[in-house]
C-alpha cells in the first residue's frame, strides 16, 4: 500500500436501495438523510441493478482526493424489477438483448431455446433468470416479442412495459367489465336511493379528444344571491367492488398512463368510456360534492353523497371558453371537429352560467394564492402526428380560463372532502384509520439553498432562512422572472427543488396548494386513490367503522399508488422525449432558435424554443478556443476570445445528429466552425 494512502477502516454493512448510473457505478443512501451517500465504484455492484435492495459493505477511504464512504455489494436482497425491454442483436453467434434502460449496465444473453423465438432488430420483453455471478452475462427468457425496432407501436409498447404497465387486460378483468356493461341499466330502486340531479343543468368540460368523462359541473341560481354549484364525479365504486378481478387490476395499475399518442387506461374501455363515463344525454350514477356559495365564492353549505345525473352538454375547453367570451365562431374554429355550428350555438345557451362560474372560480383562485399557493403553471408542448405516429408538427397547449374554472372546482371538492373526512375521524377519537390524503411536504432545505444560489447567479433573489422558504418567497421569485428569458428555466428548476406530492393516510397538508386538507376525489376513472376515497367517504357518511387493518391496507395502497404515479410520469416523459428526438431526426442540418438549459464542463445543453427538444453542444463544437467551466456562475468562457455562454442565453444552433436508440440529440452552434 502507498504510504500516503490512509488505511481502510473496517467495513460496516448497510441495507438499502441502490441507484445505478449509466456507467455502472452506484449509490446507496443512509437512513439518515444528513449523511452523504455510499459510493459504489464500477465493478463492485455484484449483479445489483437499479433500485434493487442490496446489502453493502462500507469502508471509509480516499476517492479522488477526498475521504468518503465507499461500498461493495455483498448480496442482492431483492430485485426491484425482473422483466426488461430491449433490442435484439446477434453477435458472434450469440443472441443478446440490449436493455432500453441505460442504467442496465450489461447485455442479457438469450439461451439457444429462447434465441429461436427472436430475430435481429426486434424489441423484446424478457424476464431475467436468477443472476448471481457478475463475471457472466445475465440470462433471459422471452415474455413477448413486441415488434420491429423503430416502429411507433413497438416503441410505445416498449415504454409502457419497461415502466411496469401493460397494454391489454387479463381475460378475467375483461369478462367482469363485459358483464357490467351488459347490465348497465340503472334500476328504479337505485335511483330512489340517490339524490336526483337530472333536472339540474349539468355539463362536462374536457379536452377535445377526451373519451372518458369522470367529472361534471352543475349550476343553479338560488334566492338571496346564492348559487348551488355541484361537482359530480363518476361513481366508479358502484361498479368496481373490492375482491373483484377489476379491483385487483386497478390497484396494480394505480392510474391511467397518458402517452403522446395513446392512453393506457386503468379500467377497461367498457367502463372508462361507457358505463362510468358521464357521457352527454345519458343517466349516470355519480358521487357528488354540492356547495351553496355566495357572491364572493364563500361556501355556506356543503353536501356529499350518491346521486344520479344527466349531462346536458359536452363542452371542450375551447368551446367552453368561446361560450364565456360570447364567441360562437371560435367554438367551431378551435374544436377540432368535435363541435358543429349547431352544437356551438347550443353551448352559448349556458353562457351566463359559465360566466358566473368563471367569476366565482377567479375568486377561489385569488383566495388560494393569497393563502400562499404557488403558481407553477407551465406551457405544455403537444405534437401533431401522422397516421404512422410520426411527429409532423408541434404546438403549445393554451391554458385558458375554462381550464382554470374546472381546476378550481375540482380543487374545492378535493379540499372539502378531505376536511370532512378529517373532521369525522377527529370526532371518533382522532385515529387515522379511514383516510387517504394527497400531501406535499415543505421543500428540502439543501435543495432550496441550491436553488437560491442558482437563481442568484442569474441575477434574481430568493429569500431564505438557512434553507427554509415560504410559499410567498417562492411566488415572489416567480413574479420576478415572469416574461424574462429565464422564466421557463427557473420555473423548471423551482419545481425540481420541491418535494414530490404523495398519497398518505397521515395528513400534513399540501405546501404547494397551501391547503391544510387535501385529497383526490375527482378522477376515479383514471386514479385508484380517488376510487378509494369514494369508498372511504361512503363509509364515513354511513358511520361505518374502520379498524387498524383498514389503516394498514390504506397506507399500503397509498404507497403503491405513489409508486405507480411516478412510473406513469416517467412513461409519459419517455414518450415525449422519443417524439422530440424523432421530430429533430427529420431536421438534421437545419437551424433553430434555442435557450441554454444546462451548462457542464463537457458542453452546453440547449432546448429548442418550439418543441422544447433538448440536445447537447459538446465543448469541441463551440469553436476554436479553450473553454473553462465556471460552476458558480453556470457558464463556460473562452480563454482566448472571452466569449461566454450562460444559462438562459438565447442561441441559434444546427441539428448535427439524432440517436433514436439512446434518445439523444447532438447540436452545434450555428456559425461555429
Amino acid at each position: 500500500m502507498d504510504k500516503g494512502t490512509p488505511p481502510v477502516r473496517p467495513a460496516a454493512t448497510v441495507i438499502g436501495a441502490i441507484s445505478v448510473t449509466t456507467k455502472g457505478a452506484g449509490y446507496v443512501d443512509y437512513e439518515d438523510p444528513k449523511k452523504d451517500s455510499i459510493y459504489l465504484e464500477p465493478g463492485t455492484l455484484n449483479t445489483a441493478l437499479n433500485r434493487d435492495t442490496v446489502e453493502v459493505a462500507v469502508a471509509r477511504k480516499m476517492v479522488r482526493g477526498s475521504m468518503q464512504d465507499v461500498g461493495t455489494v455483498l448480496r442482492v436482497v431483492s430485485r426491484a424489477k425482473e422483466a426488461f425491454v430491449g433490442s435484439v442483436s446477434f453477435e458472434g453467434g450469440a443472441c443478446l438483448v440490449v436493455p432500453d434502460d441505460t442504467r442496465f449496465y450489461t447485455k442479457i444473453m438469450m439461451p439457444p431455446a429462447e434465441a429461436t423465438k427472436l430475430s435481429a432488430g426486434v424489441k423484446a420483453y424478457v424476464k431475467l433468470r436468477p443472476w448471481t455471478d457478475p463475471a457472466k452475462l445475465p440470462e433471459g427468457e422471452v415474455i413477448k416479442v413486441i415488434g420491429r425496432k423503430g416502429e411507433n407501436d413497438a416503441e410505445m409498447e416498449s415504454i409502457v412495459l419497461d415502466k411496469g404497465f401493460e397494454i391489454g387486460f387479463p381475460a378475467a378483468v375483461e369478462r367482469e367489465a363485459a358483464e357490467i356493461e351488459r347490465n348497465k341499466a340503472i334500476t328504479a330502486e337505485e335511483i330512489a336511493a340517490r339524490r336526483d340531479m337530472r333536472s339540474t343543468e349539468t355539463y362536462t368540460i374536457d379536452p377535445f379528444d377526451a373519451k372518458d368523462f369522470d367529472d361534471a359541473i352543475s349550476f343553479k341560481e338560488l334566492p338571496g344571491g346564492l348559487y348551488e354549484v355541484g361537482v359530480h364525479i363518476a361513481d366508479v365504486s358502484h361498479y368496481v367492488r373490492p375482491g373483484t378481478a377489476l379491483d385487483a387490476e386497478a390497484v396494480k395499475r394505480g392510474c391511467s398512463v397518458y402517452l403522446v399518442d395513446r392512453t393506457i387506461p386503468m379500467l377497461p374501455e367498457a367502463l372508462s368510456n361507457d358505463v362510468c363515463s358521464l357521457n352527454p344525454h345519458e343517466d349516470k350514477l355519480s358521487f357528488s360534492a354540492i356547495f351553496v356559495m355566495d357572491d364572493q365564492a364563500r361556501v355556506r353549505e356543503r353536501w356529499f353523497g350518491k346521486t344520479v345525473m344527466n349531462s346536458c352538454h359536452r363542452f371542450t375547453y375551447e368551446t367552453a371558453q368561446a361560450a364565456i367570451d360570447g364567441a360562437p365562431e371560435n367554438a367551431v374554429k378551435y374544436s377540432n371537429g368535435i363541435q358543429t355550428a349547431a352544437s356551438a350555438e347550443a353551448g352559448m345557451g349556458y353562457r351566463s352560467q359559465l360566466q358566473t362560474l368563471n367569476r366565482l372560480a377567479k375568486l377561489l383562485q385569488k383566495e388560494k394564492f393569497s393563502n400562499g399557493a404557488i403558481e407553477f403553471e407551465q406551457d405544455e408542448v403537444k405534437f401533431r402526428l401522422d397516421e404512422k405516429g410520426r411527429p409532423v408538427g408541434v404546438y403549445v397547449k393554451e391554458r385558458m380560463d375554462a381550464h382554470k374554472l374546472v381546476e378550481e372546482y375540482m380543487l374545492l371538492a378535493n379540499r372539502e372532502v378531505a376536511k370532512f373526512i378529517y373532521d369525522r375521524m377527529k370526532a371518533k377519537g382522532g385515529k387515522d384509520t379511514g383516510a387517504i390524503y394527497r400531501i406535499h411536504d415543505v421543500p428540502d432545505k439543501d435543495r432550496i439553498k441550491d436553488l437560491a444560489l442558482f437563481v442568484k447567479a442569474l441575477g434574481y433573489d430568493l429569500k431564505t432562512k438557512d434553507g427554509a422558504v415560504t410559499a410567498r418567497d417562492l411566488n415572489h421569485l416567480l413574479d420576478q422572472i415572469e416574461g424574462t428569458p429565464h422564466e421557463s428555466l427557473i420555473r423548471t428548476a423551482t419545481i425540481r427543488s420541491m418535494q414530490k406530492a404523495v398519497y398518505s393516510t397521515k395528513n400534513i397538508g399540501h405546501f404547494g396548494l397551501a391547503f391544510e386538507f387535501y385529497t383526490h376525489f375527482t378522477s376515479p376513472i383514471r386514479r385508484y386513490p380517488d376510487l378509494l376515497v369514494h369508498r372511504i367517504l361512503a363509509k364515513h357518511l354511513h358511520d361505518e367503522p374502520f379498524g387498524d387493518r383498514d389503516a394498514a391496507a390504506l397506507q399500503k395502497v397509498a404507497e403503491s399508488s405513489t409508486d405507480r404515479e411516478i412510473g406513469a410520469a416517467e412513461a409519459e416523459r419517455a414518450s415525449r422525449k422519443l417524439k422530440q428526438v424523432e421530430y429533430m431526426s427529420e431536421r438534421v442540418g437545419k437551424s433553430f432558435a434555442g435557450t441554454i438549459s444546462g451548462v457542464a464542463k463537457w458542453g452546453l445543453y440547449v432546448e429548442e424554443d418550439e418543441s422544447r427538444s433538448e440536445g447537447l453542444i459538446p465543448i469541441r463544437e463551440l469553436g476554436n478556443d479553450y473553454y473553462i467551466f465556471d460552476e458558480k456562475t453556470y457558464s463556460i468562457k473562452g480563454e482566448r476570445t472571452g466569449k461566454k455562454f450562460t444559462l438562459g442565453d438565447k442561441v441559434r444552433f444546427k441539428v448535427l445528429a439524432a440517436d433514436l436508440d439512446k434518445r439523444t440529440l447532438d447540436y452545434r452552434l450555428d456559425g461555429a466552425r
